[in-house]
């Protein structure tokens, strides 16, 4: 079973910004991909990043040229730098893994990220 912890949420102004971090414990056989989702309430959640184990990224269309993913494989965790935020980011933001071989997919307990002035 895979634990995520999740830091790093809060409040900030627009414009202003974040770093959220996600560790990752308790796999037998390792961590392939590594993202962040987030969601607002009455709403789908929706893709945020997700950083393959090699270091490939995909973003959603509306973070990309302001939020960055990466990863540290060797300590599984993965953080997102939020830059240039917009109310319309706020949303819990939440950590996902999947394993690998069993490929289930782990999510974290979510930490809210709210923007505004």
């Amino acid at each position: 079973q895979v634990q995520l912890v999740e830091s790093g949420g809060g409040w900030v102004q627009p414009g202003g910004f974040l770093r959220l971090s996600c560790a990752a414990s308790g796999s037998r056989f390792g961590i392939n991909d590594m993202g962040w989702y987030r969601q607002v309430s009455g709403k789908e959640r929706e893709l945020v990043a997700v950083i393959t184990r090699g270091g490939t990224t995909n973003y959603g269309d509306s973070v990309k040229g302001r939020f960055t993913i990466s990863r540290d494989n060797a300590k599984n965790t993965v953080a997102l730098q939020m830059n240039s935020l917009k109310p319309e980011d706020t949303a819990v933001y939440y950590c996902n893994v999947r394993e690998v071989f069993t490929t289930r997919r782990y999510w974290g307990q979510g930490t809210q990220v709210t923007v505004s002035s």
